[in-house]
């Protein structure tokens, strides 16, 4: 049971190894400017691989649920919806998670985004046995992977999806060998990943900028951060100083236009002396310009003029 391109991964993977006898995903959804359905990435591999595929709108429809009656195990990755005893008592093994997170941190439906924005140095895969809540079943193994500071949603993701098929092939060794155990989670030091809804990518240019180049790192490449009628790809951390007389700028104000790229003011002041500040700032290094292309900052401003002292979400 999965629905995105992390759990085809991780299907291609188990097709190799054991007897899939069946993938259940989300219903198809519209998507592009033409609105046509699209099929999710789980659904398109098991048609190409001939494996049967259910798409439930209704997960407690009981002709829906004898699917499982010949299954041993359920094996879900990011399916997306949260499954009800009739299906997580059906297989005699249980229902088995791969969650791309070090629970009991990050439950629920954004881990890898949260945890790149929140700036967190470690992630990784957790394998549990699911019950009735969201993500708060027992583990069964763990597998940490650091987060560099060069890694992005798109970069973290693949390495998940790699560190998933390990993971598993790991735990059914362990079931295999009737040598399966389970932890209890500490519900005291869980956290939740609340999903990234189209508000989440505006950028607050009055936070740090070590948040903002976090969330722009958390974001590409899905669904992309954004301030006014730019998505911005890439940026990094700086210090600029500044003059007594420049301290009425604001965050979101360009300070500079450097050879490689836009310096942004973000929100703090990092510290001051002799009459001047050093100011958190922004450097964008990588931009989209609305109905344009996605492009470094050095090619956009050899065709367009910016200049110091405008606010970058007003333009």
């Amino acid at each position: 049971m999965g629905t995105p391109e992390l759990a085809k991964t991780i299907l291609a993977a188990l097709i190799e190894r054991t007897n899939i006898i069946a993938v259940v995903t989300q219903p198809d959804k519209p998507a592009g400017r033409g609105h046509k359905l699209k099929s999710p990435p789980v659904k398109l591999l098991a048609r190409l691989r001939d494996i049967p595929v259910y798409q439930p709108r209704k997960l407690r429809d009981p002709q829906f649920i004898s699917v499982f009656e010949s299954a041993d195990m359920i094996i879900v990755a990011a399916y997306g919806r949260i499954l009800p005893p009739s299906i997580l008592n059906a297989p005699p093994l249980g229902c088995i998670n791969i969650h791309a997170s070090l629970l009991p941190k990050y439950r629920g439906a954004a881990p890898i985004q949260r945890a790149i924005i929140n700036g967190e140095t470690e992630t990784g895969i957790t394998v549990m046995r699911m019950d009735e809540g969201l993500d708060t079943g027992d583990v069964i193994l763990k597998k940490p992977i650091p987060i560099l500071s060069s890694d992005t949603y798109g970069t973290l993701y693949d390495k998940l999806a790699r560190l998933g098929i390990e993971a598993i092939f790991e735990t059914l060794d362990l079931f295999e060998k009737n040598a399966v155990t389970y932890q209890r989670q500490d519900d005291s030091i869980s956290s939740y990943a609340s999903m990234i809804l189209p508000d989440t990518a505006i950028i607050n240019w009055s936070k740090s900028s070590k948040n903002i180049v976090n969330l722009i790192r958390g974001l590409n490449p899905d669904p992309v951060a954004r301030t006014g009628n730019f998505k911005i790809w890439a940026a990094e951390s700086i210090s600029v100083q500044l003059s007594q007389s420049h301290k009425h700028i604001v965050p979101g104000e360009i300070l500079d236009i450097q050879t490689r790229g836009i310096v942004v003011r973000s929100g703090e002041l990092s510290g001051e002396s002799s009459g001047e500040s050093e100011t958190d700032a922004v450097l964008i290094t990588e931009l989209q310009a609305k109905g344009g292309k996605r492009m470094s900052a050095q090619d956009y401003l050899r065709g367009h003029s910016l200049n110091a002292g405008s606010c970058i979400q007003n333009l």
